[in-house]
């Protein structure tokens, strides 16, 4: 039974430290003052008799406690905003969910999905949320119920623990250049060439970076001076085709180019196998009937390859 003495204010604050990590952003956000919001999580520890936060020179980190309330506060702050919304928008048939993409979805298996998804729907709006980032924080949006669900390549990611992983299929990252590049078509290719072009890899701190630091250890090599790192997956084709560069690219984000021909994949592989490609959910965030429909869509999609 939930206790009287937790109120709305006391999750709601704790919900915006734990998601900035700092006292201050969560009181600029709530628009209160810092010390107010210091004094609210100090309640909810003294009711709950257990420290929820961490402090530290560089901040606040969730304690065990913490994570643990964290996984029950957030789904339930919203399953009750979802329940406000769906009075207010009853009357016209609004249903929305919201995901989160990592690039190694983008190209094909998320618009396909949403697609196929939106058509087979009744005459009721159907409305999707899509939003794109680095596999942890979308990973932590999940948690805190800011998310319905998270599809892309992630089992390396250490922000899974305690949410629900279901494997859809396994997608390489690939070493891609344009036609015409001087490494095309050279085989074997020897692994010290490819630190004469510039590269474009994946940000620090990511899953699919772990695998370009693996390959750079298994062939001893440094990363080159020239490096563009960023997931948009329009810049590191516009930077790739217009030059010179070695793009480290998920199969699903290069596959129409290299069918077409725009882009040749080297003869040296990054990956045999790959990473696996699926979809993450909170465990204890009660499935709505659209979000059941929509992960039945992505396994049927993801089966068709």
């Amino acid at each position: 039974m939930l206790s009287p003495r937790i109120k709305l204010r006391h999750l709601q604050a704790f919900l915006e430290v734990a998601k900035h990590r700092s006292f201050a952003r969560a009181a600029e956000r709530l628009a209160i003052s810092q010390p107010g919001v210091s004094k609210t999580i100090r309640e909810l520890e003294d009711i709950l008799g257990t420290e929820l936060f961490e402090r530290g020179a560089q901040g606040v980190a969730l304690s065990q406690s913490g994570l643990t309330f964290l996984r029950h506060a957030g789904p339930a702050i919203r399953t009750l905003e979802e329940g406000i919304s769906a009075v207010g928008d009853a009357h016209q048939g609004a249903r929305w969910l919201r995901v989160g993409a990592l690039s190694t979805v983008e190209s094909r298996l998320l618009p396909t999905a949403i697609r196929r998804w939106q058509a087979i729907q009744s005459a009721d709006r159907v409305g999707v949320n899509v939003v794109a980032g680095r596999s942890a924080f979308l990973l932590s949006q999940l948690r805190l119920g800011e998310l319905d669900l998270v599809v892309g390549r992630m089992t390396e990611a250490r922000e899974i623990r305690d949410l629900t992983f279901e494997h859809l299929y396994y997608e390489p990252l690939m070493l891609v250049v344009r036609a015409g590049h001087p490494l095309a078509g050279i085989e074997p290719l020897a692994p010290g060439r490819l630190t004469d072009f510039p590269w474009v890899i994946p940000p620090p701190q990511t899953t699919l970076r772990q695998q370009v630091d693996s390959f750079c250890v298994r062939h001893s090599l440094d990363l080159p001076a020239q490096l563009l790192e960023t997931l948009s997956l329009p810049i590191s084709h516009r930077y790739t085709q217009d030059g010179d560069a070695i793009w480290v690219a998920p199969r699903e984000a290069v596959i129409d180019d290299l069918e077409a021909g725009r882009v040749v994949e080297l003869a040296l592989r990054l990956e045999q196998q790959g990473g696996s490609v699926g979809l993450c959910t909170n465990a204890s965030m009660e499935p709505s009937l659209a979000l059941e429909g929509f992960c039945e869509v992505l396994r049927e999609v993801a089966a068709e390859r």
